[in-house]
């Protein structure tokens, strides 16, 4: 069987200009990050520069970045893969989110002007839909952009920058896609909570209610099925 035929990625890529290096980062990081190919998905050097019609090294070089950003590995027997967490890992990366989020809400809520409050309540609304129509996959991507929406208004950059990255280190295993929807509905009604207390301006309640929904998330996060392939056992740590 080729690698061609092996990688889902391949599929999903979109070349708009071959010849030209300059958008493959772009591409590659798009497809690992919609969740469409799961962990541990070939990534094959030789199909992606013929795709992209353009030598292996700046495909190296992208392949090198997304190393870098926790999103791809790289193993001598085993090539380019999209990388795999093991639980603990998994687990890790969310106390990460859970600091960073923390860190910016208060900064946030505070420095949010009308336009922030709408968008919020837009996302929200997409969220409720999801709900309504057991949507995972669409609940999954609304979540991120809720979360989005209640921190960026802090300004705080890099921070932001950072937990940017965290999130997407997790987003090849589609946590809120595989869980059930009962725990989908219990994270909905602390998004609910958030929202009231971020549009009041309300710290302290935002906080709690912050704190709330990451300790529900810690729980949820517990139940994920371990035999999917999704997430690697604990005893192999994910190569670099």
């Amino acid at each position: 069987m080729s690698s061609r035929r092996r990688s889902a990625l391949l599929a999903r890529l979109v070349v708009d200009q071959p010849g030209r290096p300059q958008g493959i980062l772009g591409e590659l990081r798009r497809v690992i990050l919609d969740g469409a190919v799961p962990p541990t998905t070939v990534i094959p050097l030789r199909e992606v520069s013929e795709l992209f019609g353009v030598s292996h090294i700046p495909v190296r070089e992208a392949l090198k970045t997304l190393i870098g950003e926790g999103l791809v590995t790289h193993r001598q027997q085993h090539g380019y893969q999209v990388a795999q967490l093991t639980v603990q890992e998994l687990r890790e990366m969310y106390i990460v989110r859970d600091t960073l989020e923390t860190a910016s809400l208060a900064a946030a809520a505070l420095a949010a002007d009308d336009d922030d409050r709408d968008h919020l309540r837009e996302v929200n609304d997409l969220l409720e839909r999801a709900i309504l129509n057991d949507d995972p996959v669409a609940y999954h991507r609304q979540s991120r952009r809720f979360h989005v929406a209640l921190t960026r208004p802090s300004r705080m950059h890099r921070l932001l920058h950072m937990l940017e990255t965290a999130w997407n280190v997790t987003e090849p295993v589609q946590s809120m896609v595989h869980i059930d929807r009962s725990d989908r509905e219990s994270l909905h009604t602390d998004h609910l909570l958030l929202l009231e207390a971020f549009l009041a301006r309300d710290v302290d309640a935002l906080l709690a209610a912050a704190d709330l929904h990451h300790r529900r998330l810690e729980s949820v996060i517990a139940t994920l099925p371990t035999d999917t392939g999704l997430l690697a056992p604990e005893h192999i740590s994910s190569p670099q």
